[in-house]
């Protein structure tokens, strides 16, 4: 289940992301919704990158019956992305809320061997999205 803060004016398909979520895992996910200005805040008080960014993620920490933890996804950055991409802002939002569901579930491209790169190439084809934000990003 998705608890959703959304922190703008800007509408997406939460049923696609609500069945994305349930493919991965059954703890409840806050999911909030913000501009770059608001996200660069975040960037730079939690990882003292002074710039936005599309996707963080906060996982909970683990007791019973805890979320699994939180995404925080910029809505400028989906919308100028998925208009320099060619698809849709529910696309982009799509992938990046997988990209942020498995660094919730542990997974790291930055330090893994290529696992989260598979998973997420997995779920991009399960959920018959465009390429994923990794393959996007070693090809740039």
């Amino acid at each position: 289940m998705i608890e959703l803060d959304n922190r703008t004016d800007r509408k997406y398909d939460f049923a696609r992301l609500e069945k994305i979520a349930d493919a991965l895992c059954q703890q409840e996910i806050e999911l909030i919704l913000t501009d770059n200005d608001e996200i660069a805040q975040i960037n730079r008080e939690f990882r003292s990158i002074d710039k936005p960014t599309d996707v963080l993620s906060f996982p909970s920490d683990p007791f019973p019956g805890a979320p699994l933890g939180s995404i925080v996804i910029s809505v400028d950055k989906v919308e100028s992305v998925a208009q320099e991409m060619g698809h849709t802002p529910n696309d982009e939002i799509a992938l990046l809320f997988i990209h942020g569901m498995l660094h919730l579930l542990g997974l790291d491209h930055e330090t893994d061997s290529g696992e989260m790169r598979q998973r997420e190439a997995e779920l991009v084809a399960q959920f018959n999205l465009p390429k994923s934000l990794i393959v996007r990003t070693l090809e740039e």
